[in-house]
């Protein structure tokens, strides 16, 4: 009873309001730090772009490595083949442009573009200005040449799985250059031959000749062509091929793996032809190649 007294007495004192004890309010901790991990070093990306080895020049052969992960690419507009390690091929004829550009189409949809300057040559140019070009074919030449050309188009159009095209080109027969790539006759009015699209050797008949590269013979001609001779044409892959021109003797057949050194056939001076010599011709597609570029310096070469 007496604690009810005092309670209401205290009550009465405070003016009739009972006061109900605050605390002191305790702050809100700091938010914590996140303290972020080391960044680690990021590699900068690998450069997206071609790279080339071979020679940038009229009748130079050049080995190309696209940009990682292209999925496509072209020289001048057409498509090339691309091996799976990236690499390729191309090729610049004798009479071609100052300018080659490259396009490579990557996975994600990107282009990556590349333009190479081709260097001039200057070419060994015989002026005959007393001497036609030549006489008008006889009527047995007419018929028959249509059908050697298709035989030596349809060769020229056989993909095979030859990788030659990857390896250093060896001479198939060493020997005194007769007529070198690119030559050419200015006859009587000006009139212009043909230039001359391969390599000459002087060889006596019989002499051997060896595969270059490692390839698939696509022709073995059973018979002589009215220019060429006995021809023979192997397939390196990647659209290069190699032809040998005047044989006396072929020793492989269509459809033969051939290996680099190995014999292929023998010399001689078959179709039209002034004396033994071996002709080697090499193109890449519709682009005729130098040999002399292709395979190097030979020892004794003129």
């Amino acid at each position: 009873m007496r604690a009810a007294r005092t309670t209401a007495a205290a009550v009465l004192l405070l003016g009739g309001c009972a006061t109900v004890p605050r605390y002191p309010s305790i702050p809100a901790p700091p938010p914590a730090r996140v303290t972020p991990p080391p960044s680690v070093p990021q590699r900068p990306a690998a450069p997206v772009r071609f790279s080339y080895t071979g020679a940038m020049v009229q009748g130079g052969l050049v080995i190309g490595a696209a940009p990682a992960g292209a999925t496509l690419v072209s020289v001048n507009g057409a498509s090339v083949p691309v091996a799976r390690d990236g690499r390729f091929v191309f090729g610049f004829d004798r009479d071609a442009g100052a300018v080659t550009t490259l396009a490579a189409t990557l996975a994600d949809g990107r282009q990556v573009r590349d333009q190479i300057s081709v260097a001039p040559r200057s070419w060994n140019i015989s002026r005959l200005a007393s001497l036609p070009k030549y006489p008008v074919p006889a009527p047995e030449f007419a018929r028959i040449r249509p059908g050697e050309l298709a035989q030596i188009a349809a060769a020229r159009a056989v993909r095979t799985d030859a990788q030659g095209w990857r390896q250093a080109f060896a001479w198939p027969a060493t020997g005194r250059i007769s007529t070198l790539f690119g030559s050419q006759r200015i006859y009587k009015n000006g009139e212009a031959g043909a230039y001359h699209s391969g390599l000459d050797i002087a060889k006596p008949t019989g002499s051997v000749v060896l595969s270059p590269a490692d390839g698939v013979v696509i022709l073995a001609a059973d018979h002589p062509f009215t220019l060429e001779g006995n021809l023979l044409m192997i397939d390196h892959g990647m659209g290069l091929n190699s032809a040998f021109l005047h044989l006396s003797r072929i020793d492989v057949r269509v459809g033969d793996h051939v290996r680099r050194g190995q014999p292929i056939a023998l010399s001689g001076a078959t179709g039209r032809a002034t004396g033994p010599h071996l002709h080697w011709a090499i193109r890449w597609r519709d682009a005729k190649l130098d040999p002399l570029l292709v395979a190097g310096p030979m020892a004794g070469a003129e």
